[in-house]
């Protein structure tokens, strides 16, 4: 559920964001509030929310077809033995101290 704006002021309840635009965005901007009955702020708040929701979730998730998941897992349930240039890798990693 995306957040609300909260037109009281609360000490810690809440946060400002400022934007510039222009005339013409503004005054589409105000139409398309009035017209779904809310304020600009509220509307705003609303769609920029839901298109964020939807960017992180596209960033966040892998789609994979059956056959290429059929094959992660296979990966995984039976990984690969490791190559003289994976274990040449791996004892250079060990020699260094912990960060």
């Amino acid at each position: 559920m995306p957040p609300t704006v909260n037109t009281a002021s609360t000490a810690s309840g809440s946060a400002r964001i400022n934007l510039r635009t222009s005339p013409e965005a503004k005054s589409l901007i105000e139409r398309a509030a009035a017209i779904m009955g809310s304020t600009v702020s509220s509307f705003m708040l609303q769609h920029a929310y839901e298109a964020a929701q939807r960017i992180v979730a596209d960033k966040d998730s892998l789609l994979l077809t059956q056959e290429a998941f059929a094959a992660f897992v296979d990966a995984c349930d039976n990984p690969a033995e490791p190559t003289a240039a994976l274990r040449a890798l791996m004892a250079l990693r060990a020699d260094r101290p912990a960060a």
